[in-house]
C-alpha cells in the first residue's frame, strides 16, 4: 500500500535543516519505489548564487532531492535503528539532459535496482513539464559516524601571499555567488591542472545534521566543488574568456570517507585541452593528504 509523505514528515525522517530538503511531497508507492514533488519558486535560497542573473537549480540539487527520495525508500532497510550515517557511497551515469527554473515543478521517481548485504542501488529520474532533466544511479550505504581531530598546524595548501587567486579573482572567471561558491581560492593552476581549496565550515547549510549533534558534509554537493574548480580551468584559457562551462555529466563518482565541519578540501582536477566545446575532467577531493572522493565529470563550454 501506498503512503503519502508531507514536508513535516519529510522533515523528521531526514537529517536536514529545513532549507536542505529539496522534496515537498513524497509517495511512498511500494518497498522498492517512491515518487517525489518539488515545486521552484524564486524564492529559493541558491538562486541568488546561481545565477544572478538567470537563475537555474543546480544540478548538484537535483542529484540530492534524489538522494533524499531515495534516502526516504531505502533508510528501513539499510539502517532502520537509524544509529550510523546513511550516506551516498557512489553515483554512476548522471547526466543533465535540461534546466530547471523558477516556476517549474520538478516530478523525481527512485526506484530499487540491486542490493547487496550493505547497499542498495537505485536508478533515479528528474523531470518537468518540458521532459526529463536529470538521470543517475546512485548507490545508498551506512558508515560508522566518526570523531574529528585537530589539525597539526597549516600545511602548503593554506592561502598564501603567491596564491594565483583569490576569490575575487574566481569570481571574475566564473558566474557562481555567495551562497553557492564553493572555491576559496587556488592555490596552484598550470595549464589543465588546478589545486584549488574549500575551507568547510558548520555554518553552511550543506550538512546532514543529526539529533546526536553529528554533521557531515551532503555527497551530493561534492562535485560541485570540485566542477567550480574544473571550470576555473577552462575560463582562465584566453580562448574561453567570457564563456560559461556548463555541468554536463558525472560519469562516476565515489565518496570514501566523511567531510566534517573544519575540514580543509584540497581539489586536485585536470581537464586535458580539447578544441571541441566539451571538456572531460577527473579530479580527487583530499583532507590531510587522503582522498576522500574520486569524480569524474563533463562540461560544455557555451556562449552567454
Amino acid at each position: 500500500m501506498s503512503e503519502i509523505l508531507t514536508h513535516h514528515q519529510i522533515l523528521r525522517q531526514l537529517p536536514y535543516t529545513d532549507r536542505m530538503v529539496f522534496l515537498d511531497r513524497v509517495c511512498l508507492e511500494d518497498s522498492r519505489k517512491a515518487v517525489g514533488l518539488k515545486s521552484v519558486s524564486m524564492n529559493e535560497w541558491y538562486f541568488p548564487g546561481h545565477f544572478p542573473h538567470h537563475p537555474i537549480v543546480p544540478g548538484v540539487i537535483q542529484v540530492e532531492s534524489m538522494a533524499q527520495l531515495a534516502e526516504l525508500a531505502v533508510w528501513k532497510k539499510l539502517d532502520p535503528d537509524r544509529k550510523g550515517d546513511l550516506y551516498v557511497k557512489e553515483l554512476n551515469k548522471v547526466k543533465f539532459r535540461r534546466p530547471n527554473n523558477p516556476g517549474d515543478r520538478i516530478m523525481l521517481t527512485a526506484e530499487i535496482i540491486s542490493e547487496t548485504s550493505d547497499t542498495v542501488t537505485l536508478s533515479a529520474t528528474a523531470a518537468n513539464n518540458s521532459g526529463v532533466t536529470c538521470q543517475a544511479q546512485l548507490t545508498l550505504g551506512v558508515r560508522a559516524k566518526v570523531q574529528p581531530t585537530m589539525p597539526a598546524g597549516f600545511n602548503e595548501f593554506d592561502k598564501s601571499e603567491s596564491s594565483p587567486m583569490d576569490v575575487e579573482k574566481i569570481a571574475s572567471l566564473i558566474p557562481h555567488r555567495y551562497p553557492f561558491l564553493f572555491v576559496d581560492y587556488v592555490s596552484k593552476l598550470d595549464g589543465p591542472h588546478a589545486t584549488a581549496v574549500k575551507n568547510v565550515t558548520a555554518e553552511e547549510p550543506a550538512f546532514r545534521r543529526y539529533d546526536d549533534g553529528y554533521s557531515v558534509l551532503t555527497a551530493s554537493v561534492q562535485p560541485e566543488i570540485l566542477a567550480q574548480a574544473g571550470a576555473i580551468i577552462m575560463l582562465s584559457n584566453e580562448a574561453n574568456r567570457g564563456k560559461l562551462a556548463y555541468f554536463m555529466a558525472i560519469d562516476h563518482a565515489e565518496f570514501l570517507k566523511p567531510v566534517l565541519p573544519g575540514d580543509q578540501l584540497v581539489l586536485e582536477i585536470d581537464i586535458p585541452e580539447t578544441k571541441s566545446r566539451f571538456g572531460k575532467g577527473e579530479g580527487f577531493i583530499n583532507v590531510d593528504g587522503e582522498a576522500i572522493a574520486k569524480i569524474n565529470m563533463m562540461f560544455a563550454l557555451v556562449d552567454p
